[in-house]
């Protein structure tokens, strides 16, 4: 990576802690955490440390059982929880990485009767129609979000990332028709971006200046009643006084109608809008969606596109992925590409990642890819709400699933 890629080998510079150079794995829903084999979560992270990202994400993982993405989600609350989470962290920290914890609220996303959000609006992916959040509940949550943190610092995490896009809750009290309250939470967006600064507040309180506070926000929201580009670079400037570390790029929301993710979107597709709102901050801003080779990644730094870029299908189907890059250099990736290109389906009969055993009938009830297909074998992504299945439809060009009009992919950005 070194020479062939100077500026994804170049160490990033946090202030209190130094990354070892500018790949980042982002956060992807693996579904091994829900079944209760840590070893595994374990052995899947440290492969991909060693395999060269310098911070991993994991996946979302709720403050309380209310804001879960899936029903028997994994969360941090008990002490067992905790020596779990701290298994995995040894494991990355021994083989010299980093690794940070997604705290992700789905708010009205939450496949249960007692989720919440701003306002009682159901999304129309969801078969549940939050309760609106009185003044307690919302207090409820900043309580829960900041001790989530505090564990997660316990539990030996290098930092944590606040999931604030694609549609989950902070993302909700953002936009117009999903916040139509008329308190001090909701109406101008000053208002209405208060709990996401909070969050961070209360988060930063709770961990100390010495630990990595990462925001996954929403830079465009591809759905009606979002945030302006104004209004983007508002809040991510009042999040960097908050006390965030780094912001990192989320686009759409699950529920939009517009592909982010998809083969069928142009690479680096969105990296435009992160270079803009990087240019109005001074901490450091993640470039991510439609980032499969290190080549793309490195031309996207060079070109000031932001100052890391996230990975994740590259991680997901090949973790030791500083090896056969560095090794191959410029122009020798392409056995990566095609490996990632699937987004829609992954053919049961190829080899699965380490962390993935199809075979294990105990994890296939709640992979948040979906079950896989009678007809064809193969793994279908499901839409937004993890976990959940739908069957097939027939459009042109062959099978693909309902979402893929919309931000398929089960698997992380």
């Amino acid at each position: 990576m070194h020479k062939p890629f100077p500026h994804l080998a170049e160490p990033l510079d946090l202030g209190f802690t130094t990354l070892k150079n500018r790949v980042l794995m982002g956060s992807m829903h693996t579904g091994v955490e829900e079944t209760g084999d840590w070893d595994r979560v374990a052995d899947f992270f440290e492969a991909r440390a060693r395999g060269g990202a310098a911070l991993m994400v994991t996946g979302g993982i709720g403050p309380n059982t209310v804001g879960a993405v899936l029903p028997g989600a994994a969360l941090l609350q008990t002490p067992q929880e905790l020596a779990n989470h701290r298994k995995v962290t040894t494991r990355v920290q021994d083989a010299g990485g980093k690794i940070a914890m997604q705290i992700l609220h789905a708010g009205r996303y939450a496949p249960n009767l007692e989720c919440v959000a701003p306002s009682a609006i159901r999304a129309p992916i969801s078969r549940f129609v939050p309760n609106a959040l009185d003044t307690a509940g919302i207090e409820t949550q900043l309580v829960d979000t900041a001790a989530t943190a505090a564990r997660a610092r316990e539990a030996g995490y290098d930092g944590v990332e606040i999931m604030a896009g694609e549609g989950y809750l902070i993302n909700q009290f953002l936009n117009t028709l999903t916040n139509r309250r008329e308190d001090e939470w909701g109406g101008p967006f000053e208002n209405r971006m208060r709990f996401a600064v909070e969050c961070v507040r209360r988060v930063r309180a709770a961990v100390g200046a010495d630990f990595i506070v990462m925001v996954r926000q929403s830079m465009l929201d591809l759905v009606p009643g979002g945030q302006s580009f104004d209004e983007v670079v508002t809040l991510s400037q009042a999040l960097e006084k908050a006390g965030v570390t780094m912001l990192n790029t989320a686009i759409g929301w699950h529920e939009a109608r517009v592909p982010t993710i998809a083969g069928s979107v142009p690479r680096a597709a969105f990296a435009g809008i992160t270079a803009r709102v990087r240019a109005q901050v001074s901490i450091p801003v993640v470039v991510s969606n439609r980032i499969n080779t290190p080549e793309l990644a490195e031309d996207l730094l060079m070109k000031g596109a932001g100052d890391m870029v996230s990975l994740a299908r590259p991680f997901w189907r090949m973790p030791n992925l500083r090896p056969r890059h560095s090794a191959a250099g410029p122009g020798k990736s392409r056995h990566v590409s095609r490996a990632i290109r699937r987004v829609l389906i992954i053919p049961l009969s190829e080899r699965s990642p380490p962390a993935l055993s199809i075979r294990a009938p105990a994890m296939n009830a709640n992979w948040p890819c979906g079950k896989p297909s009678a007809r064809t074998g193969s793994l279908w992504s499901g839409p937004g709400l993890r976990g959940s299945w739908r069957p097939p439809q027939r459009r042109r060009g062959g099978m693909m699933s309902r979402c893929s009009r919309r931000r398929t992919g089960s698997v992380g950005s």
